[in-house]
């Protein structure tokens, strides 16, 4: 495996990239472009990579499919740590190309939604046709097959390409969070403020079915952060759940509740527990009264004075 290398959803110039390069370690390590989420992870898979970054969730759009469904199936992988993104788009056009002379328009499916607004009032009738990535866009732009891409700004000088409208977004404070993947360890030690990652899958359809699932959280007073259903692709009506957690698999909540779920579900994988990004310890939240790991240690010790007759 090469310890040195990092790959990423390419090519050069993405917000990946960009969020990539906020990680120290980048410095110091070969940071290879792949062209799709699956090809980056699959590099880690397969002994080519040490580690891949990767986008998970967008604030406007949601959980980025590819990457959830991916963790989801095939060879396990885990998730070491989290960057969280502003976002906002610039529309790279060839030198001395005009608004008005915009007819088409590129950019990653993600992106589309994030500047449809935008769109319907300063380019009503341009054609917009997706791209692999952002980056991607402004490739085809450069090649010609395209009048306009929505990308970074910083993706321009790459492409030979300028910015002609800078921060552009539908959503103020728009963020995407990426997540930095690797073959599956041992998970670091909790810092206080962690976050646990999982994809269950139901054991039949029934009512009450999800409630279940979400009970085995709830008792125990932890939090969900993100519940996203994904189809199988067993039939209509067939979908497991990614579902973030704060909290630590070494909290005795966390891990009870993953246990809980382990014995009702068929499948649980695990894709680890790691620091929340930009948030510290001490300002999390207080826990519910009953849910600290020394409550849950006493519980255990009362019920076996009680099974000793010592209680």
């Amino acid at each position: 495996m090469s310890a040195t290398r990092y790959t990423y959803l390419g090519p050069e110039g993405t917000f990946t990239e960009a969020a990539l390069r906020t990680l120290p370690e980048a410095a110091t390590r070969e940071l290879v472009p792949m062209v799709s989420v699956p090809a980056a992870l699959d590099a880690v898979r397969n002994g080519e990579a040490a580690a891949a970054l990767v986008p998970i969730e967008n604030s406007v759009e949601g959980g980025v499919t590819a990457t959830l469904d991916e963790l989801a199936s095939g060879e396990p992988l885990m998730i070491y740590r989290e960057v969280l993104l502003p976002i906002a788009f610039a529309l790279l056009v060839r030198p001395g190309t005009k608004l008005s002379d915009v007819k088409t328009v590129t950019g990653h499916p993600v992106a589309q939604p994030q500047v449809r607004n935008w769109l319907r009032a300063h380019l009503p009738d341009a054609v917009w046709e997706s791209a692999a990535s952002n980056a991607d866009g402004a490739r085809l732009v450069q090649e010609g097959r395209f009048d306009a891409a929505f990308a970074g700004e910083f993706a321009a000088a790459t492409y030979g390409l300028e910015p002609l409208v800078t921060e552009i977004h539908d959503a103020e404070n728009a963020e995407t969070r990426f997540v930095l993947v690797g073959r599956p360890a041992r998970p670091a030690a909790p810092t206080g403020a962690d976050k646990t990652s999982v994809v269950i899958w139901q054991r039949d359809d029934h009512p009450g079915a999800l409630l279940e699932l979400l009970q085995e959280f709830a008792v125990r007073g932890v939090n969900l952060m993100l519940l996203q259903s994904r189809p199988t692709g067993a039939g209509i009506g067939n979908y497991c759940f990614a579902i973030d957690a704060e909290g630590h698999i070494a909290d005795r909540r966390v891990g009870e509740a993953l246990m809980g779920l382990k014995r009702i579900c068929p499948e649980v994988r695990f894709l680890g527990s790691y620091p929340q990004a930009g948030v510290a310890a001490e300002n999390m939240r207080a826990l519910r009264a009953g849910t600290s790991d020394a409550e849950f240690v006493d519980a255990a010790e009362w019920l076996a004075r009680c099974q000793d007759g010592r209680a």
